[in-house]
């Protein structure tokens, strides 16, 4: 398979245990070494989309403390619009005064 010149950009700290690592491995670059961690990591299979979380908690609806709990939010969503929203916005930073020109002649 061919391969393709890329630019990678990594913290120094990990820059230099890739370094680290690729002495230790006996290899010619730290090239070489993200190949095999790329290569290893895609035949293990641990790298993938994002799965999704939905449907992997069961909440008990017969709970005596969730029972209500849908009116306490929706009333304390109803209250916190029936008031009154307040903006501020930071006053503009003074501009620094310039020295008053001496008139000439």
């Amino acid at each position: 398979m061919a391969k393709h010149a890329i630019s990678v950009t990594l913290d120094a700290e990990n820059l230099t245990w890739l370094k680290g690592r690729v002495g230790a491995a006996g290899l010619r670059s730290v090239s070489e070494l993200l190949d095999q961690l790329v290569t290893a990591a895609r035949a293990a299979g641990r790298v993938g989309p994002a799965r999704s979380v939905a449907g992997t908690i069961d909440i008990d609806s017969a709970d005596p403390l969730l029972e209500k709990a849908d009116a306490a939010v929706r009333a304390m969503f109803e209250t916190s619009l029936g008031r009154p929203l307040v903006v501020r916005e930071p006053r503009p930073e003074p501009r620094p005064r310039r020295a008053a020109r001496k008139r000439r002649g």
